[in-house]
């Protein structure tokens, strides 16, 4: 579910550190168990699989996150700077590293390529207004997994009233994602 969600959301959602850490725990045990099974049993083959499966979902969450941070760093840092105490956070620690280390590389890769031979003038730039934000406007397809009363609706043109809706368990819907998101955050409901 994290896996997906991270994957249609256009915004980078809340690290799953403790999610990561158990799916590499696990699949070190499973790899210490096929160790010591039979070759040639059918269930190793079948195992075998099932980790390479694991491991792509895992790999894919983790490249997706990347992807996301690199589209979005400046937004992303500022993000994590301005949360409030006790808010979750929405980068890994090793991934908040990356980020600051990944935007200080790009503002001397700028400077050093194109800044300094500019005008004065316009030496300077600011990533956060250079850098597109997410778009959070986008639609995206979603599964209800528990039910959610008057959901506010907003309109797309002036002419149409702002109207809320229900969500009904295991229903799916397209709805537009600021609308959705801190359901998507609580774990009402699943993008697919």
């Amino acid at each position: 579910q994290a896996w997906l969600n991270e994957k249609f959301a256009p915004e980078l959602l809340e690290s799953k550190p403790e999610i990561i850490e158990c799916v590499v725990e696990q699949l070190d045990h499973m790899e210490a168990n096929l160790k010591r099974a039979k070759r040639g049993d059918l269930k190793v083959s079948v195992h075998r699989m099932e980790i390479e499966r694991i491991r792509y979902v895992l790999s894919s969450y983790l490249r997706c996150r990347l992807v996301k941070i690199e589209k979005f760093f400046p937004h992303v840092l500022e993000k994590e700077k301005s949360r409030a105490e006790g808010e979750p956070s929405i980068l890994s620690p090793e991934e908040f590293a990356f980020a600051k280390e990944y935007m200080a590389n790009t503002e001397t890769y700028l400077k050093n390529v194109a800044l300094k031979h500019m005008p004065p003038n316009l030496q300077k730039v600011s990533l956060l207004k250079s850098v597109p934000k997410p778009n959070l406007d986008s639609f995206v397809f979603l599964r209800v997994l528990e039910r959610q009363e008057n959901i506010l609706v907003e309109p797309e043109t002036d002419e149409q009233r702002e109207y809320t809706i229900d969500l009904e368990e295991g229903s799916q819907h397209l709805i537009r994602y600021k609308t959705i998101a801190p359901l998507v955050a609580s774990g009402a409901v699943q993008l697919i």
